[in-house]
């Protein structure tokens, strides 16, 4: 391992600690360094959150593999020339490795100082000069607090009025990682925004969520939603989830949508659907379903399908 160069960095004699705030600490560093140096503390971390040791992004050293999750994440920030170039979020377990760039630690982060200190930065212009992928590791940092103030950092990040590609990134993590508060704003966002492509990314979001009540949700967008690829997402995604409550949304949607695009989505979420489920409703499409292009779509994917009861199908009907 080449050496690490770690440096606590302490306020200035005489000063108490928490009177400077993590912010004012992190621009002193920030204004004072115009080489190359990484930034690096810890919080409390949400359960169950997926940040692993990747060791081969740079930064990482080999070490143990822990069994169970960790209950901290570690927020490294690199600087250089004065400004932020890149935030990484890791797992509190990792073992560090900055390849002889400065590695600065700052002990003792309020969880809820560290959120204020990523929203800033999640707030500079994403997509131009760069900053697009400092915005992603700061949204990414947020959502992994264990911390009431990361809900609300998504929810402003998530709100109408916020650039795209911000919304975009709060709502997934909404789902991804902040469990039933993130599930009542993503339902808020997917029944009353304004914004067809925000909705389609509610959605996608609701299906990463671990909330029971995500799956009654994204069937009432598939029943109900004015547009119909929103529709048609949201049965993309119900497929992936699977279960009975899917399956029935999906074959209504084959009977009752009015679109005929979402009914061949629909078509095609039965062909999603894990182990073969769909198979016998494809069938049954392709046999009965009142539209032409409904049915060529359900013929289509059983041919896909490479499914014994598929060619079974195939063979019945060639003797007709």
């Amino acid at each position: 391992m080449r050496p690490v160069y770690l440096l606590i960095l302490a306020l200035e004699a005489g000063l108490a600690q928490g009177q400077t705030s993590l912010e004012q600490r992190f621009r002193e560093q920030l204004n004072a360094q115009p080489q190359p140096a990484w930034v690096e503390y810890t919080v409390p971390a949400v359960k169950g959150h997926g940040e692993t040791c990747d060791y081969g992004q740079g930064v990482r050293a080999p070490g143990p593999v822990h069994l169970e999750p960790p209950d901290q994440v570690q927020i490294l920030i690199r600087i250089e020339q004065n400004h932020v170039g890149k935030i990484r979020v890791i797992s509190g377990d990792c073992q560090l490795d900055a390849d002889g760039v400065p590695l600065r630690s700052i002990g003792d982060v309020q969880p809820a100082e560290s959120v204020a200190l990523l929203a800033s930065l999640a707030s500079l212009s994403g997509g131009e000069g760069g900053q697009d992928h400092v915005r992603e590791g700061a949204v990414t940092g947020i959502a992994l607090h264990a911390d009431p103030a990361a809900d609300e950092a998504l929810e402003r990040f998530a709100a109408p009025g916020q650039a795209e590609s911000l919304r975009d990134k709060a709502i997934f993590w909404m789902g991804a990682a902040r469990g039933r508060r993130g599930y009542e704003a993503l339902r808020r966002i997917v029944t009353g925004d304004a914004s067809d492509h925000i909705r389609d990314k509610a959605i996608f979001a609701l299906s990463v969520s671990q909330e029971p009540q995500a799956v009654d949700t994204m069937i009432a967008v598939a029943h109900d939603d004015p547009n119909g690829h929103v529709r048609g997402q949201a049965l993309f995604w119900l497929a992936q989830k699977a279960g009975k409550k899917a399956m029935g949304a999906i074959t209504e949607a084959v009977d009752r949508d009015p679109d005929t695009e979402v009914k061949k989505k629909a078509v095609f979420a039965l062909q999603q659907l894990p182990g073969g489920q769909g198979v016998p409703m494809l069938i049954q499409v392709a046999q009965t379903n009142k539209n032409p292009a409904v049915r060529k779509q359900a013929m289509f994917w059983l041919g896909q399908s490479n499914d014994p009861r598929a060619l079974a199908f195939f063979e019945e009907v060639l003797k007709r």
